[in-house]
This record gives C-alpha cells, structure tokens and sequence, in this order.
C-alpha cells in the first residue's frame, strides 16, 4: 500500500502546521491542521491552500493558532467536515475571534466563516474512535495543552498512522503527559521543535521561579508575567496557587476566560484542585482602574498575555513598571526572533531606539513541547514502526533528532519541505 503525504506547512519550520493525507488510489484527503506562522513583521502566513473538494476531513489537534488559524478558510464556500476534542472546539472559536480582531484586515475569511466552521465541527472525547470512509481514527491525549490530541488512523489495508501534532510526555499542573504506551504505526508523523535540546527538570524551573518571584515581592516588587493565554498562564497560576498562595496575584486578559473555561472542563485539567484554588483566592482584572491601581501597589504579581509582549495587557503594565529596578518582568513563554519578548532578553529594550528596561528581567523554560530525549523515547515506544516523518521544526532540530532516531532506533526518518509531496509504500 502506498500513501502519499502532501506538506502544506510545518516543512521545515515551526508554526502553520498542516499536512494531507491519502491512500494511493483515493481521490480526497484527510487534513490534520491548518494553522498559520507570521512573518517579521507580524503579518499571518497560512498555508498552502488545497481545494475543500479534495478533503475528505479535517482533523484538528488543539487550538494553538499555529494548527487552527488558517482552517475558517475552508468554509468560504464549502463545508468539509472537521474534527476537534470538545474543549479545542470551543477555544479555538475564543483564539481565532480574537485573531480576527487584531490581524483580520490581512486575512482572507471573516467572522461569518469562522461561524460556518464551527457548524461543521464533530466533537469527541479524547480516546473516542472515528469510523470515516475506510479508515478509523483514535484519538489520544497528546500533552500540550488542554484537549490536545494525537490521531492514530488506520485504513482497512491494516496500515496506520500516527500523527503527533504538538507533544509533551510530562505531567504539569494543567495536562497529564502524553499517552506512549501501547501505540503501534507504521508511519509517524512527530513534531521536532526542540529536536536539538533537552528541557531543563521542570522541578527545577519551578523552584527557581518561585525563589525570584519571591525576592521581588519580598523587596517591594512587581512582578510582571506575560505568559500565553492558552494553558501558559493557567499553569503559573496553579504553581502560584500551590507554592504561595497568600501571594497578592492578579490575573488580566484572555487568561481570565480560557481559566473559567478550564473549570468548566475539568476531565481536561490535570490538577483541577491547583486551578478552582487559583480562581478562588486569586484576583480577576476586570477594568482600566483596576489596573491602575495595580500598577501603583508593591508586592504583586501580574499574569497576563500576550507571552511575547506582542500585544495584550501585559504591554499596559510593562509600560508602567519598566523604569523601577525593584520591578521584574519574568518571561515564561517561547520568544520569536522578531519579538519583543526576544528583544528585552537579549538588548534590554522592547523596540528599536526605545528606553533601556531598568526592571530585572528573567526567562524560564516552562515550554509545553517534548524536548529531544522525550521525543526521541516516545518513538521507541511506537510499535511495528517504519517511517517517521519529521515536521514543525527548523532543520537543524530536524536532523538532530532524525540521525538520532536512525542511529538508535533503526528506523528511517524524512524531512519534507512545504510543497513537497512524498509517497510512502508500506
């Protein structure tokens, strides 16, 4: 049996993941995501587009923008169906609305497709199966983020396929590890973004944190935490909520409604006690002089978007504790090269030309992806394999991992490029 693999993002890159599937012989194929990346200038780049008449679905792994922007595109005149967990479906609704609202003038589809889209949407929970036109798909729990799903699917021919999305095989406050046990295919399809790196212990991160958290608090301080408001800024606040919660927390933006939306799905949360906790002795920001007065007291601590400082509240309150030495800004999220997140790491400003941060500023790595030696064990866990092919990471993550997986696995990997189409025969 041969099936062929249509790369219309992710080739090579992280960000717009988005790949087409099809048995040798079928005429449409299976669409697992349709994100978007974006450009220097912070302009949406989506994917390479394929005809809604040739899918036969559309199967999403979570609601990260990178893996769902682009798919409303679809439903412009068309109406594929399209597969989500419960809980993706209704974040990915919140992620890309506010998308729209802030890039929707650089975007082909509007709000009106967004709606046609979730119509469409078929939810399940995860570890249901999903009996499609000649093949079956299980769906299994994959570690990122709340609803974050791996697809397993395998076509009457007997051959499978296991594609990865984003992973994580450690359990964090917020999401249990990613399934690997029992898992058989004969093609995979992983993600590869730290395919280079290994995570520090989270256990250490954590305790590093709170150590500065504290300093700064105890000092008089304001600690300022931008974090993502999917999953990011839920996890600091059930650390916060476990290690120090009489702290004087203040949570702003988006983080306020996917929190809310987290209780109301528990079966997602791993540890769902640390979050009612957080919501309960923690303090919602709901208006401008709420944070006015916030920004006038010592000794609190702010979670808010946007993680990168592209946006959000967390640029109102930069603004007004950046020229304070007893101040921190503690980045907790990955930071784009072009971001301004990346630029106060590594020049002391948030733009070109502007007022050197006089704040302390930190970065921890609380990433949500697998690092190379756990990815590289969940492939030795993956039965019966024969391929894998390496998606959403630069080529040097890619290769290392790839020569890795060859060298102590024995299995073969490939690289595709965006555009490429390569055909595997099992």
């Amino acid at each position: 049996m041969k099936l062929e693999f249509l790369v219309l993002g992710g080739g090579r890159e992280v960000g717009r993941a988005a790949i087409a599937i099809k048995r040798n012989g079928d005429d449409r194929y299976t669409l697992f995501d349709y994100g978007i990346s974006f450009d220097i200038d912070d302009k949406p780049i989506l994917p390479l587009s394929i005809a809604p008449n040739k899918l036969k679905a559309i199967f999403i792994t979570h609601s990260h923008l990178d893996h769902v922007g682009a798919a409303p595109l679809f439903y412009i005149s068309s109406n594929p169906p399209i597969y989500m967990s419960k809980f993706t479906a209704i974040t990915s609704r919140i992620m890309i609305e506010d998308f729209l609202r802030i890039s929707g003038y650089y975007l082909p589809f509007e709000f009106l497709e967004l709606d046609s889209m979730m119509k469409s949407v078929t939810t399940f929970n995860i570890g249901d199966r999903i009996e499609l036109d000649g093949m079956i798909v299980d769906t299994i729990n994959a570690g990122h983020i709340p609803g974050s799903t791996m697809f397993r699917v395998e076509f009457r021919e007997g051959v499978s396929v296991l594609y990865t999305g984003d992973i994580n095989t450690i359990d964090t406050r917020i999401v249990r590890g990613a399934c690997n046990q029992k898992l058989d295919a004969g093609i995979l399809v992983m993600e590869s973004t730290y395919g280079m790196y290994d995570h520090p212990s989270r256990e250490r991160v954590e305790q590093i944190f709170i150590d500065a958290v504290k300093s700064v608090v105890e000092d008089g301080g304001t600690v300022l935490i931008p974090a993502f408001s999917m999953g990011r800024s839920q996890e600091i606040l059930a650390l916060l909520a476990e290690k120090m919660p009489q702290a004087n927390v203040y949570y702003d933006g988006m983080a306020r409604d996917i929190l809310e939306l987290m209780l109301l799905y528990r079966e997602h949360v791993n540890r769902y006690d640390l979050l009612e906790k957080a919501s309960k002795v923690f303090t919602q920001v709901k208006d401008s002089g709420m944070r006015k007065s916030i920004c006038k007291e010592g000794g609190s601590i702010i979670v808010t978007p946007a993680g990168m400082l592209k946006g959000g509240p967390a640029l109102y309150y930069v603004k007004r504790i950046y020229d304070n030495p007893r101040n921190a800004i503690m980045l907790v999220s990955y930071q784009a090269a072009s971001s301004p997140g990346r630029k106060l790491l590594t020049e002391g400003v948030l733009e070109d030309g502007g007022t050197r941060v006089k704040a302390k500023v930190f970065w921890f790595d609380f990433s949500s992806h697998a690092g190379a030696s756990d990815l590289l064990n969940f492939v030795k866990q993956v039965k019966n394999l024969q391929r894998v092919v390496l998606m959403h990471g630069n080529e040097d993550s890619i290769y290392s991992l790839g020569y890795r997986i060859k060298e102590e696995i024995g299995v073969d990997f490939v690289s595709p490029q965006v555009g490429e189409t390569i055909n595997v025969e099992l």
